[in-house]
């Protein structure tokens, strides 16, 4: 297995932060996203590239056994497990002849020998085979509209001709990745099965903005409301809704609906804002009496 310098993928240093993984992470996936990237062949590759990298380096766990391992780091269990059982003695070849010494330090000579007795490479001494792994982690895409990932809802997925059924919380993200223990490769020797990860392309099929659980819109209103007040219809996420527009209301005017705007994820019951903005639109195609009528206003 070759290596890959998740840290590279993501452009950060090994230092950097979970923070700094995060949006590291929010901002290839963005910029890298198949559905934006129609023409580049490699765009499907390097969004599976950056999901991957953002799985480890997200994961303290999962990070600190890759900086202990680097690509074996899925199998640091087993040769920890490995080195447990041996109670601490370390092997060494000295003078032409096999000894043990308890205490040697020569540790990462083992770990070596341990994964190439494993997977088959040259040069290992043999070793317990039996030792149980953890089967191989999936990547898959669920793409949803964002009508969809408004409400609670299950689907159905189909990996590896096997189906299965998940809940999707509503609130979910773009580029958001959610992890189904169990559900990918079987394991080794026993091992557990690996986990199925899913990464959330939403397609904003409505007039809205999102931005987290905070929703905007921009509401046309006729300028005989805006100068003398009224009400107006506009569409939600949830059906319609009628605002009271004050006299005088100005173009550009923004209110705030509170509780309108789109789910809290995983907090069921909570949402965020609704923040509309009123674009005021100039009457056309006025008759002349109509005409004569702002004249008079104008002079006023």
């Amino acid at each position: 297995m070759e290596f890959v310098d998740y840290y590279k993928i993501l452009n950060i240093a090994k230092t950097a932060t979970q923070d700094e993984v995060k949006n590291a992470y929010r901002k290839l996936a963005r910029k890298h996203h198949p559905d934006l990237n129609p023409i580049d062949k490699d765009a499907n590759k390097k969004f599976q590239q950056i999901n991957e990298a953002n799985e480890v380096l997200s994961d303290p766990e999962k990070r600190k056994k890759y900086d202990t391992y680097g690509k074996d780091w899925q199998h640091a269990e087993a040769y920890e497990q490995a080195k447990k059982e041996r109670g601490g003695q370390q092997y060494r070849q000295s003078a032409g002849a096999n000894s043990y010494a308890a205490g040697d330090g020569d540790d990462e000579g083992y770990f070596s020998d341990f994964f190439e007795s494993m997977f088959g490479q040259s040069g290992g001494r043999a070793r317990n085979t039996q030792v149980k792994f953890k089967g191989k982690d999936y990547q898959a895409e669920l793409r949803l509209t964002l009508k969809e990932a408004y409400t609670t809802h299950q689907q159905v997925l189909t990996v590896n001709e096997n189906k299965v059924r998940i809940t999707i919380p509503a609130g979910v993200e773009n580029g958001q990745v959610i992890k189904l223990k169990g559900h990918g490769g079987p394991g080794v020797n026993g091992g557990p099965n690996g986990d199925l990860y899913i990464t959330f392309a939403i397609e904003n099929d409505t007039a809205f903005k999102r931005d987290g659980d905070t929703l905007y819109a921009t509401v046309d209103l006729d300028l005989y409301t805006a100068v003398l007040g009224g009400e107006v219809t506009i569409d939600t996420l949830d059906g319609k809704l009628k605002l009271k527009v004050k006299p005088e209301t100005q173009n550009g005017t923004k209110t705030r609906l509170k509780g309108k705007g789109f789910p809290v994820y995983k907090k069921e019951g909570e949402f965020g804002d609704l923040f509309v903005t009123y674009n005021v639109k100039i009457p056309t195609g006025l008759t002349e009496a109509q005409r004569e009528l702002f004249t008079q206003l104008s002079k006023s």
